[in-house]
């Protein structure tokens, strides 16, 4: 491999990385609440409130229906008027950031409800505040399945980063996309998808001790 194509190997995995780091990042400090939101709020909760519930679930819901490839381009007017462009790796950050907010946010729900309503109950009768139950009993009970999700919408966005490529926003998708599909250089796009098959066992192997180590079950 020449000197130049590890090169474009190096900027492509930086590229990837920038994408993914600040999706996640808003995944993150958005998703988490979110998640919370609509589980404090669905029915028999102590934030029970139909309209609020519904209509975030539905944004949510809506949001997580749109197939990736189609929501880069719908939100290319908005990347513009954010970041004055829609090419780079900055500007496809724009797009993963709006798929991986619901998609994290639905997963932390989930884990949520995964926690034995007695054990809130329980909290609820020894006058916990709402706050209280959700900082001391939600959060450390569905630590393992936050994490658990979060590894599942890491590796999501790294298939979905690949495919930012095709609107120009660069990294590994745009590499294989230019070289190894324009150029028919076969060689390039097997190389790529070991790399990403590496890195999608490294998360998956990362997630899964880091789940473990915080469960105390």
């Amino acid at each position: 491999m020449s000197p130049d194509l590890l090169n474009e190997f190096g900027k492509a995995l930086l590229e990837t990385s920038w994408m993914m780091s600040v999706a996640v990042l808003f995944a993150i400090i958005i998703g988490i609440p979110l998640g919370i939101a609509l589980f404090v709020t669905s029915e028999g909760m102590f934030y029970e409130n139909r309209v609020l519930q519904q209509v975030a679930g539905t944004v949510v819901n809506i949001i997580r229906s749109i197939p990736f490839i189609i929501l880069l381009v719908v939100l290319i007017p908005l990347t513009k008027l954010l970041l004055g462009t829609s090419m780079g790796p900055t500007a496809a950050s724009v797009s993963l950031i709006f798929a991986a907010i619901p998609f994290y946010a639905r997963l932390v729900e989930t884990s949520l409800r995964e926690i034995d309503r007695g054990v809130i109950e329980a909290a609820e009768s020894c006058g916990a505040s709402p706050w209280l139950i959700i900082k001391d009993v939600l959060l450390p009970e569905a630590k393992p399945g936050m994490i658990s999700g979060l590894t599942v919408t890491i590796i999501s966005l790294l298939s979905y980063s690949a495919m930012a490529g095709i609107v120009g926003g660069g990294g590994i998708g745009d590499l294989a996309i230019r070289f190894g599909y324009y150029r028919f250089q076969n060689d390039v796009m097997l190389i790529t998808v070991i790399i990403l098959i590496i890195i999608v066992q490294l998360i998956q192997f990362f997630g899964d001790r880091v789940a473990k180590a915080v469960n105390k079950k």
